[in-house]
């Protein structure tokens, strides 16, 4: 690229289902940087198309807190137009707007290495011209905010993972923005209508329908449908709230106030690459756990929630555990009913996934709604290589491996001095008080191993004591 690079945060929805493919991982290393130098190329791209050459940058304090503004024109001819909150990426930007020049075909490039190398989703291309319409028209750079399964196929590039097909299509695109950030801003794009009309003349104002008055949606030949939300606030009301930053109405809804607060940059691999703004991937994966919980049984979207959340779970606690535990910490603390839908979605996902977030968040497998851990008789074998006797229990997500060391038997149970065989003899003599001690450990004791639990000598007095009776 011509001139200097920008430095940027390197953070690095047609209806269907999605799930992780660890068989198949991406080259995360390699995926991962060429998506952060995308990242930092469209940023850079976005920022020039956004703010011509004859201008000035000029900030302006409120509430104790920077802003940054484009100033065109002198006099009675003067105009603003918003920039976005100071922060050091915006402010080197800013140093370096004169440098930047425009290189389409090197990002057309990176994204069609992430596309076709690393199998990273990419919208339908009618989808992906909306959504630069609207990355052109400033509803990203006015603190819009992309949400759905739109968002959703971003994070597989973002977080260097490969997601399925299953649940990556869509045939909506969403935008949320909280109401007091559309009033302060003190800009705003062209009407909607007339922006999403220049991609396709066919999309109309859908007439909301509890004020005919007031349009929240717009929607095209062909089913493609482009939604406007924002977090309700005071009393729920299905009522429309004007955003006037983005000169339309907007569907208030709750939750999206956790959802899309502190949004994360983006790209949108179509194109040269779309800059805009996502919920945080832990945000994103919390609120639909709680969200899948609040839909109709058999209600397709509510297993497509699950799948996507899913996914989610299980790349962050491995790649952002910090951002994971902070995102349920923050909706954990928002009271009863939100911890009530939380859970219920957990214990809804995959067990490996489950335990995998209940270790990062420090939480035991025992606040899951209904979680046991039981035991049917299974045979029970020497496996040499770990030193333990091996079994096997079942739970709600299917089986457990379940193990008691050789020294735990040796100390509490008669093996001391015996054989493979004899260990396993004295397994199926105090098999009864074994499962017990296991079963305490496995739902009571922070989680060291997904799917799994062994019961070593020194929990056989603590784990003991405390066997919690049966469901």
């Amino acid at each position: 690229m011509a001139g200097r690079r920008v430095p940027t945060r390197l953070y690095s929805t047609r209806k269907l289902s999605i799930t992780l493919e660890p068989t198949m991982p991406a080259p995360s290393l390699v995926s991962q940087t060429t998506y952060a130098e995308l990242l930092e190329r469209t940023a850079a791209a976005a920022f020039q198309d956004a703010f011509a050459d004859n201008g000035s940058f000029t900030a302006k304090s409120i509430n104790g807190r920077k802003y940054w503004y484009f100033q065109t024109g002198t006099g009675a001819e003067r105009s603003q137009r918003y920039v976005g909150p100071e922060t050091p990426e915006l402010l080197e930007r800013i140093a370096h707007h004169q440098e930047v020049r425009e290189d389409e075909r090197e990002r057309r490039a990176l994204v069609s290495t992430l596309v076709r190398s690393f199998s990273f989703p990419r919208p339908l291309p009618e989808i992906g011209d909306v959504i630069a319409a609207l990355a052109k028209a400033g509803v990203f750079r006015l603190r819009g905010v992309l949400v759905g399964t739109i968002a959703y196929q971003a994070y597989g590039a973002m977080l260097g993972v490969r997601l399925s097909a299953g649940s990556l299509q869509t045939g909506d695109v969403d935008i949320a923005q909280f109401k007091n950030v559309s009033v302060a801003v003190e800009d705003s794009t062209p009407p909607v209508l007339d922006v999403l009309k220049e991609v396709d003349k066919s999309f109309r104002a859908v007439p909301h329908v509890s004020d005919g008055r007031r349009v929240t949606s717009y929607a095209a030949k062909g089913g493609l449908r482009v939604d406007f939300l924002t977090p309700h606030e005071g009393k729920e009301t299905g009522r429309p709230q004007k955003l006037p930053a983005l000169n339309t109405d907007a569907q208030p809804l709750r939750f999206p106030d956790f959802l899309i607060r502190d949004p994360e940059p983006a790209v949108i691999l179509h194109g040269p690459g779309i800059y805009v703004h996502v919920p945080a991937p832990a945000r994103y994966a919390v609120h639909k756990l709680i969200i899948s919980r609040r839909r109709p049984e058999g209600f397709a979207k509510r297993d497509k929630d699950l799948q996507q959340s899913e996914a989610l779970l299980s790349a962050l606690a491995e790649k952002r555990p910090h951002e994971l535990k902070s995102a349920w910490e923050e909706a954990h603390a928002r009271g009863p009913k939100w911890r009530q839908l939380m859970l219920e979605g957990l214990a809804l996902i995959a067990g490996p996934v489950r335990d995998a977030v209940l270790r990062v968040i420090g939480a035991p497998r025992s606040i899951i709604p209904g979680l046991d851990l039981a035991f049917d008789n299974s045979p029970a074998r020497y496996d040499f290589s770990r030193d333990v006797v091996a079994f096997q229990g079942k739970e709600l997500s299917g089986v457990v491996t379940c193990a008691v060391s050789r020294e735990a038997l040796d100390n509490h149970f008669g093996a001391d001095g015996l054989g493979q065989d004899g260990r396993v003899e004295a397994f199926l003599k105090n098999r009864s008080k074994i499962e017990e001690i296991a079963r305490a450990k496995y739902l009571s004791s922070p989680v060291d191993e997904p799917g799994a639990v062994l019961v070593k000598t020194s929990d056989v007095e603590s784990f003991a004591r405390r066997a919690p009776k049966r469901k």
